[in-house]
């Protein structure tokens, strides 16, 4: 899974950016699968997803994905996804 090699990786790898690539295609292809998912997803999941909450909302152009993350953010109070969230608020064209 993607997200478990991502964990693995060191922060400076190049690799990086094609996880997030992928990563953002793949939740971009269905925003219902894309909500749903990140509902029944657990904190350690959600803590690198967070790292292209920008990107998917950039390419989903929903509101109702940025309504979820939100609710995610309460659900996981430990995590700080205030910025992943706010830049994923600013992807959304007027």
């Amino acid at each position: 899974m993607l997200i478990i090699e991502r964990k693995t990786m060191f922060p400076d790898d190049p690799k990086i950016n094609e996880i997030w690539k992928e990563l953002t295609d793949i939740f971009s292809k269905d925003e219902n699968e894309t909500i749903n998912y990140l509902k029944t997803s657990p904190e350690n999941e959600i803590e690198w997803i967070s790292e292209v909450f920008e990107d998917i909302s950039e390419n989903l152009q929903s509101q109702n994905f940025i309504n979820i993350l939100e609710i995610i953010e309460k659900k996981f109070t430990n995590l700080d996804l205030y910025t992943d969230i706010s830049y994923a608020k600013k992807a959304l064209k007027d």
